[in-house]
């Protein structure tokens, strides 16, 4: 099941992508992130609501909340960077370069998380670099 939703969850990246181009046309690029920034904390708290998941926020550790913030801050400064990116370039060429992040994160997965590099992820970490590269050349 876990492809179903990486697949949804590539669908919805390229929609932002799109989406976003149009919507930061004249807008300052932060104001643009925070916007999106507020829509996006007010669909996820409504679905840890009408989940009840809520009530397992005492259950989470020092670990859980140091690094779920780290990991907002990362993700926020993706977004700030990825906004304007959008801004200044073409869609077809900023969206290709930000999935490098799937080489950087197998790499970083390796280094910090102790998987393990197989033939086939390294083949294809490199074939999305290759293709990045063909894709903004």
């Amino acid at each position: 099941m876990w492809w179903l939703y990486a697949l949804l969850s590539a669908l919805f990246a390229a929609l932002t992508a799109v989406l976003a181009k149009i919507g930061v046309k004249g807008v300052d690029s932060n104001l643009a992130t925070a916007i999106r920034t507020v829509v996006i904390l007010l669909l996820a708290w409504g679905i840890v609501f009408f989940r009840g998941s809520l009530t397992e926020v005492h259950t989470l550790t020092r670990t859980n909340w140091l690094f779920l913030i780290l990991s907002g801050v990362a993700t926020g400064m993706s977004w700030i960077f990825y906004f304007r990116a959008l801004q200044l370039g073409k869609v077809s060429q900023v969206a290709p370069v930000d999935k490098l992040s799937v080489a950087l994160a197998i790499v970083l997965s390796v280094l910090f998380l102790g998987e393990k590099l197989t033939w086939q992820t390294g083949l294809g970490a490199t074939l999305i670099i290759g293709g990045t590269l063909v894709l903004i050349y």
